[in-house]
């Protein structure tokens, strides 16, 4: 596997910050001007806000960002150190940030560990047994929390009926079709027969008309296979352990919401299920938008989804939302990449100087 050093440092410029910045507040400034219910007052209601809640939301991504730690290190069988881990963690939170969800930061990802001194071959592994696992908490949780949400998931809204129609329901199930047949594809892949995917992969690239790609999918199933190599003989506590720690990140992700919302306005049990039961469709919206980190998409749906649990406070919610959970990662991000440039580069030289010497 060969990775274009240019083109991940065009992700990873911390430049980028003001491309997603300034979508997000175009889209807040817009829905200032357009909705005749928000006004100066409406942003007073900010310190309306129950402070124990507030302190709990950031709890919440506090313990977020440790599970993600947590987990880099326990899949990596503690090649990072806590410290490296949380670099590599911001980085690609950095990098998701300033790229479109459908596109990802998987390439980054892979760059990070590797210049962390990860082998390639193991830092694809990495990069890719995590992606598998957050997809398959997606996959399998979804129907369990959509089960319980008795049917109350997807939102009553005029502007979404006037856009979508009920095509918001079909899209959602489409989306977990392709997610699941994609997480059951990669698993099998990646777990079970890994050149059985690349021959059956050089079979449709065989096509005549995408046969233009055959050497592009023989890199990818020559990548899978080494993947696969890295991640055989594990035990069973490490799968445990990655396991508990992705349910245990996810949640943390999802309760943030809710106990944000609960700053504003008091729910019920059953409204909690089904403010969580909503972030699982919300995050599908989100993964399909075209703009960096899903600036503005987030912003314009999150009325549309939450609207009825707050009233008058769903404006400033969204911004609140969007300043604990996103916006932290992009300041991160342009703090620490410099300092990480300098760390990992310049032991790199210092290293090829080092050996220069003893020849």
């Amino acid at each position: 596997m060969k990775l274009d050093n240019k083109e991940i440092f065009k992700t990873l410029n911390p430049n980028k910050v003001w491309v997603p910045v300034s979508i997000g507040l175009g889209i807040v400034f817009l829905m200032f001007y357009l909705d005749p219910n928000v006004s100066s007052r409406t942003l007073r209601g900010v310190f309306d806000a129950t402070w124990y809640y507030l302190l709990l939301a950031v709890f919440f991504i506090f313990m977020r960002d440790a599970g993600y730690v947590f987990r880099i290190r326990e899949i990596t069988d503690k090649e990072l150190t806590w410290v490296r881990a949380i670099y590599v963690i911001i980085l690609w939170e950095f990098a998701s940030a300033v790229t479109p969800s459908i596109v990802g930061g998987t390439a980054v990802a892979v760059f990070i560990l590797h210049k962390e001194g990860i082998p390639l071959g193991k830092a694809l592994a990495y990069v890719m047994l995590t992606a598998i696992m957050d997809n398959l908490f997606f996959v399998i949780g979804a129907p369990i929390i959509l089960f319980f949400a008795q049917g109350h998931i997807f939102p009553e809204s005029r502007v979404l009926e006037l856009r979508l129609g009920s095509s918001l329901e079909y899209l959602f199930w489409l989306s977990y079709f392709l997610y699941a047949l994609y997480s059951f594809l990669m698993a099998s892949a990646l777990f079970y027969r890994p050149r059985v995917f690349k021959w059956i992969l050089l079979k449709i690239f065989s096509i005549r008309w995408i046969r233009k790609w055959k050497y592009q999918a023989n890199t990818y199933g020559d990548q899978i296979i080494e993947a696969s190599a890295e991640l055989k003989g594990k035990n069973a506590k490490y799968w445990i352990l990655i396991v508990i720690s992705t349910i245990f990140i996810w949640c943390s992700r999802y309760f943030m919401l809710n106990a944000l919302i609960s700053a504003y306005e008091t729910q019920s049990m059953f409204n909690h299920i089904i403010i969580f039961a909503r972030q699982i469709i919300m995050w599908i919206v989100m993964m399909i938008s075209p703009t960096p980190g899903s600036s503005g998409t987030a912003e314009f749906f999150f009325a549309q989804f939450f609207n009825q649990f707050l009233t008058g406070y769903t404006f400033v919610t969204s911004i609140l939302w969007r300043v604990f959970s996103y916006y932290p990662y992009l300041i991160l991000g342009a703090i620490f990449l410099p300092k990480w440039i300098r760390q990992v580069f310049f032991k790199k030289k210092k290293k090829n100087i080092e050996g220069k010497g003893k020849g």
